[in-house]
């Protein structure tokens, strides 16, 4: 239970909370368009559940294998589970590999498109590890991992892509990316000394802040595609207004000059974003 627990607290665990209700999204939107029976539509959920887990394990892992050097460094994160000692970088390495290998097992379990397009999607969510050495639009391609959720879960129920999966996912590359910017704010001293890039070392706190505003701006319009493009009825109206709300709130309790509470607007304020809007989404389907 301990080595769990461990390893738990390695890939951040509690963090699924940002993709899985856009992946149960992109499940359900499926669901509307199938004729599964219960237990069928049962194992497929399942199975997306699983890819989700063991893609997004994979991807926290190899960040934290990748980046243990800097992590030892760095006062905020010397407390992680490798430079701790808590977990060894070769087994953390191995824990990447076994979680790549279940996903794609899993993928090949969903169907042939979901199968062929698993290495894809690892490239994408595994590449984002090194970007932040050479690019500061690393939290666009940290927006790009996660919003393989929805548009992924539509494939494993439906196998053909569709318009309104892809609007949904488009919307969590701009809110993802956003939220991300504003949890580099802590790290802009850091960065810079060490070379490393993002919108806030790269730009400032005070212009990465209004880079984040657009990039939240054009989540919100995503979401209102969607609802107009879906013919959704007023219970999606309901959870946008949630949605829009708690990207407002994160904004309004982050200044260049107060991050104390940084960490509210990106754990608190996106997590009840992401869970609130796919209650709101699921139930207008069924209603």
């Amino acid at each position: 239970m301990s080595t769990m627990k461990n390893y738990l607290s390695l890939v951040k665990f509690s963090h699924t909370i940002f993709a899985m209700p856009f992946a149960l999204i992109g499940y359900f939107l499926g669901i509307q368009h199938t004729e599964f029976s219960l237990s069928k539509a049962g194992i497929i959920l399942g199975l997306v559940l699983v890819c989700m887990v063991t893609a997004r394990s994979a991807a926290m892992a190899f960040n934290r294998y990748l980046d243990r050097n800097f992590d030892a460094k760095n006062p905020r994160t010397a407390i992680r589970e490798i430079p701790r000692g808590i977990i060894s970088a070769n087994s953390a390495l191995r824990f990447v590999i076994l979680s790549s290998v279940l996903f794609v097992i899993a993928t090949f379990c969903i169907n042939r498109i979901c199968f062929y397009l698993s290495p894809i999607a690892l490239f994408v969510i595994l590449f984002y590890s090194f970007t932040k050495r050479f690019t500061p639009l690393c939290h666009i391609v940290l927006g790009i991992g996660l919003s393989l959720a929805p548009i992924g879960a539509y494939l494993a129920v439906t196998g053909v892509f569709a318009v309104l999966p892809v609007l949904f996912s488009f919307a969590v590359v701009f809110w993802v990316s956003g939220f991300d910017v504003i949890y580099a704010l802590q790290d802009v001293d850091f960065d810079q000394s060490q070379q490393l890039y993002s919108i806030p070392s790269t730009l400032g706190k005070a212009k990465a802040l209004r880079v984040s505003e657009l990039l939240h701006f054009l989540s919100a319009a995503c979401v209102l595609a969607a609802g107009y493009y879906g013919q959704f009825h007023w219970v999606y109206w309901i959870g946008i207004a949630v949605f829009a709300g708690m990207l407002i709130y994160q904004h309004s309790i982050v200044t260049p000059s107060d991050l104390s509470r940084v960490n509210i607007a990106f754990m608190t304020a996106n997590g009840i974003a992401s869970v609130v809007f796919a209650i709101f989404v699921i139930a207008d389907l069924f209603i």
